[in-house]
């Protein structure tokens, strides 16, 4: 069997992609991907999702050159989430931060906190005003 017989896909064809730092152990972030996706992430050896706003495929750091390079694809046991460990390049998250979880619930829920500094300015690395 191969990898597309072991997973299940929702009603729009996606599934749920968590990526993780392969040094450190740090989630980056989640991203959609489809089995066009996950073909172009294998084939390339780059992180390759589908954006489900803009109807589009897209590969992380197409824009701002803050790239992943995919050291190992994995999947949960129900075969209804992927795991992506990478190499990453400069900030995973388009805020310009390192990871995407860079806030943190405090105060029984009542304060958000910013745990992580900015790696990067968004507006210089994606070119937005």
């Amino acid at each position: 069997m191969g990898l597309f017989d072991h997973l299940k896909f929702n009603g729009d064809g996606l599934i749920p992609a968590i990526i993780q730092d392969q040094r450190s152990g740090r989630v980056l972030m989640m991203a959609w991907m489809n089995r066009a996706s996950i073909e172009k992430t294998i084939e390339t050896g780059r992180t390759w999702f589908w954006s489900r706003s803009r109807q589009k495929y897209w590969m992380k750091g197409e824009s701002s050159g803050h790239v992943q390079v995919v050291k190992e694809v994995a999947f949960d046991c129900d075969g209804d989430t992927l795991l992506l460990q990478v190499e990453q390049t400069g900030a995973a998250c388009h805020e310009g931060y390192q990871s995407c979880f860079f806030r943190s619930v405090a105060g029984g829920g009542a304060e958000v906190r910013v745990t992580e500094g900015r790696l990067v300015d968004p507006a210089q690395a994606y070119g937005k005003k």
